[in-house]
């Protein structure tokens, strides 16, 4: 037999792909049109491994935009190649692509049932961080791991994750995840998502429901307990430069000013200034989180204001969790929470508008 060979997937794979899938899972099957858009997105690496010139195995690498994570999104062997180390050298493979790609972790989840698997990941180095229920098609479980790729283990903030369950629900997201961390005995849900969008929203959009602007944020996260300061680049109203309809504007304006009145009969700190890397390090080293205004576009190709949560550093990264998960990409939330961003690539994303609107609301334990 001849040693193995690993190389890029192409289109020409996918019939010995889909029969290595087929042969190696009873469910949660990649599908034919799976494998070819995967193969195709350029967020995305498909590495094969041939014996005696036919494909024995593959693994699959996802990269989510604005991350320093890498997810190993599948990894199997033909069965009639099982027990030559051949899964071993594709896990490798798959790390060398994610440190490849600059990535500082890569992560994936496993059956809780599957030891083999487990007792390979963890002899590899990965650490368990999290575990997934009802996560496949049968209802079992998942376990989560992480192996470190370069540099020295963050410190943990342990701050729970929450998913958006609705489009404009990011900043309300960001809140019960702060709410989660300061409050104890809170417990997050899609209730009260809607509740805390309902009461800090202030920005319409073209069609449909519409967002948050700094000072409703800061103003909601106030009246449900937590301590609030605020950061924004620009005095006045925000969010007004593509409005064209009079009354919108009228609408936006009023209820900004709203905002802006209560937070100051609340005597909510706001500082007007373009924030900087120390201001979000000086605030997550207070014990703060950080509420954080980023453009979409750099986190998953709409040209839309979205927040998200910083929630620690190292010295080459924020980490924070995003609300938002790419479900349609194969995202879960192991993509999206504890996210390493690279520090210039966080101060490039943590911007908006033609006139790079910087917002920040930190949020800490109310002391009296």
């Amino acid at each position: 037999m001849m040693q193995p060979g690993f190389r890029d997937a192409t289109p020409s794979d996918i019939d010995a792909l889909v029969r290595i899938e087929n042969a190696a899972f009873e469910s949660d099957r990649i599908s034919r049109r799976s494998f070819r858009l995967l193969i195709e997105r350029d967020t995305a690496e498909t590495k094969v491994v041939t014996l005696d010139g036919q494909v024995a195995g593959y693994v699959m690498v996802l990269f989510r935009r604005g991350s320093g994570v890498a997810r190993l999104y599948s990894i199997a062997v033909a069965p009639e190649h099982a027990g030559r180390g051949i899964g071993r050298r594709l896990l490798e493979v798959a790390e060398k692509t994610a440190y490849d790609h600059g990535r500082l972790f890569l992560r994936l989840e496993v059956r809780e049932d599957n030891a083999r698997a487990i007792a390979l990941y963890e002899s590899r180095g990965y650490r368990r961080f999290g575990r997934h229920s009802d996560y496949y098609a049968d209802h079992s479980s998942a376990l989560r791991f992480e192996k470190l790729l370069r540099g020295a283990p963050p410190a943990s903030a342990g701050v729970p994750h929450f998913e958006q369950t609705a489009d404009f629900t990011c900043g309300p997201a960001c809140l019960m995840m702060a709410m989660s961390a300061f409050k104890p005995g809170f417990v997050p849900d899609p209730v009260m998502e809607i509740r805390l969008w309902r009461e800090a929203t202030t920005v319409f959009m073209m069609s449909g429901p519409g967002g948050c602007e700094p000072y409703g944020l800061a103003v909601t996260a106030c009246e449900h307990g937590l301590a609030a300061r605020i950061l924004v680049s620009i005095d006045g109203p925000l969010f007004l430069q593509s409005v064209r309809n009079a009354e919108k504007r009228r609408v936006m304006e009023l209820a900004q000013a709203d905002f802006r009145a209560r937070a100051e009969a609340q005597a909510i700190s706001v500082e007007i200034a373009s924030f900087t890397l120390d201001d979000i390090r000086a605030g997550l080293s207070r014990g703060e989180l950080v509420a954080v205004l980023v453009s979409g576009y750099m986190m998953f190709g709409k040209k839309v204001p979205h927040w998200v949560l910083a929630i620690g550093a190292d010295a080459d990264h924020i980490f924070i969790h995003d609300p938002w998960v790419e479900e349609e990409r194969g995202e879960t939330v192991a993509d999206a929470a504890n996210i390493p961003v690279p520090n210039a690539l966080f101060m490039s994303m943590a911007q908006f508008g033609r006139e790079g609107l910087r917002a920040a609301v930190f949020l800490g334990k109310r002391t009296q």
